[in-house]
């Protein structure tokens, strides 16, 4: 396997030539920030906390601890997107401050599960809302009926899948053509969905104000109803129970608010990257986790606190425009999340590439991922990720005791939550590592509250992820599982480049 081995950034300035064409402004950088953000998770994941943490005002709490972390993570990554604006972003992040199987093992992650499984879902979701306008797109119209591969697990394809299938191939293929191309449906659809998000904030906050939820929730803004039990004896009845809640609760909102990341990937198509990446993290991250925290506001002006819990499907949002325009909120609601599934799933596949291709570029992943098409994209990493993801909409859970089945994305994702989690924690306390190793480097931008807001992120991530590895080990070992799989990738990938 040919590969071109970069040297080691230096404590020079980093030069900016790149094969890639350097089309992303501010604007465009923030839309990357901001579209892969918002998905579908902000119209769902309340209805799961709500019942976690029991009361209206731990559920903005809950939100208020995600928009922390989150911009805290931004504000951090901002003074390493300086010091290495290079395709590939947090991949080289973490080759540079640790190893290069650091770096190896999160993009492994990054394309088994984190990018492609979220690719998958989000393609799926656009599906599912699909099928609310047109009942003919459903994951039970089968077109080839569940194949079952073992006990709990089965293969089908059925009208949903198909159109997810679909939609993940038609943007590969238009983030083929070109970043132009990329660029005017990442803009074109964050704008949509960003506006349909505030046109849903206002309506709860000035048409759906309903004074009788108001009562019940602010009038027992902290006193805990509905709950789920977290584990035996442990509930948001409890000071202690509440700061578990909390943090399990976390796996829901963070996944929500996550892919922030990705502008880094694309580092070698942003103009002036030292200066417009950190800005678009900040401004993208603040921007979105403002319109959280407001659309739960507007969910709880709207709606009691037990019809949040037990909003159908947990479709909160459709349960407040439904309540708002009694009829039509299920269709708006639909056509919302059509553009906002849509929107997100560009950012992703448009950014996961750049990873891959610096990975190849090392020679720690297939050779053609690591080359630029006539039109300066990464067309065979876009068609290896595209062709994966596409693989994993195929493949189904089924539980013998109901029949029912799901999807087996969704259960990889609920596996890799921790281990980003970790590969997060591990990129910000490099921050601190490269001050020491290398306090000469050139630091455009210094990461800001340094070294409080780092060690902020850095300590809140860790407790949640110790909650998770005790009170969810099930869906927390494996996720570790699957990076240490990436060992033994690594090591044959070193051989095949060995002189």
């Amino acid at each position: 396997m040919a590969a071109v081995i970069p040297a080691r950034i230096t404590d020079a300035p980093v030069a900016l030539e790149t094969e890639f064409r350097r089309g992303l402004g501010l604007f465009d950088s923030t839309m990357v920030v901001a579209g892969s953000m918002i998905g579908s998770g902000i119209f769902i994941v309340s209805a799961a906390m709500a019942r976690q943490l029991g009361s209206p005002g731990w559920l903005l709490v809950a939100w208020a601890v995600t928009g922390v972390l989150t911009i805290a993570a931004a504000l951090s990554y901002g003074e390493l997107a300086g010091m290495m604006p290079r395709a590939g972003g947090q991949y080289v992040y973490l080759r540079e401050a640790y190893s290069p199987l650091w770096g190896f093992l999160y993009g492994w992650t990054l394309f088994m599960v984190i990018q492609t499984g979220t690719i998958a879902a989000v393609a799926v979701a656009f599906a599912r809302y699909t099928g609310v306008l047109f009942p003919s797109i459903a994951e039970d119209r089968y077109l080839v009926p569940p194949l079952h591969v073992s006990t709990g697990y089965a293969v089908s394809l059925s009208t949903a899948q198909l159109l997810g299938v679909a939609l993940i191939a038609l943007l590969t293929w238009t983030n083929t053509r070109g970043l132009e191309y990329g660029k005017l449906v990442q803009n074109t659809f964050t704008t949509a969905k960003t506006g349909a998000l505030a046109a849903l904030i206002l309506a709860g906050l000035f048409i759906g104000w309903n004074a009788q939820a108001v009562g019940i929730n602010f009038g027992a803004f902290w006193q805990p109803r509905g709950f789920e039990p977290i584990a035996d004896g442990v509930t948001p009845a409890t000071d202690y129970g509440v700061f578990i809640a909390l943090c399990v609760a976390q796996t829901g909102s963070l996944f929500s608010a996550d892919a922030w990341n990705n502008i880094t990937f694309t580092a070698g198509e942003v103009k002036d990257p030292r200066r417009n990446i950190p800005r678009s993290l900040a401004l993208g991250t603040i921007v979105v986790i403002s319109l959280y925290l407001l659309a739960n506001l507007a969910y709880l002006v709207t709606l009691p606190l037990n019809a949040i819990q037990q909003a159908p499907s947990d479709r909160v949002a459709t349960s407040t425009l439904e309540a708002i325009f009694p009829g039509a909120g299920v269709a708006l609601m639909a056509a919302a999340i059509m553009t906002s599934t849509f929107g997100c799933n560009n950012g992703l596949i448009l950014a996961g590439a750049r990873a891959y291709y610096a990975m190849a570029r090392d020679g720690l992943f297939l050779a053609g991922a690591g080359r630029l098409n006539a039109a300066k994209v990464p067309a065979w990493g876009l068609g290896l990720q595209g062709v994966w993801a596409a693989v994993l909409v195929l493949p189904r859970t089924y539980d013998p005791s109901t029949g029912q089945y799901g999807n087996l994305y969704g259960n990889l994702l609920d596996y890799v939550i921790s281990a980003a989690l970790l590969f997060y924690i591990l990129t910000i306390a490099g921050v601190f590592r490269l001050r020491m190793t290398r306090p000469d480097a050139d630091r455009p931008y210094r990461a800001f509250g340094y070294p409080m807001v780092p060690a902020l992120y850095i300590v809140g991530a860790a407790a949640v992820l110790a909650v998770l590895l005790i009170y969810r080990p099930a869906t927390t070992w494996p996720g570790f599982l699957i990076v240490l799989l990436g060992i033994p990738a690594f090591l044959w990938m070193r051989r095949q480049v060995a002189p």
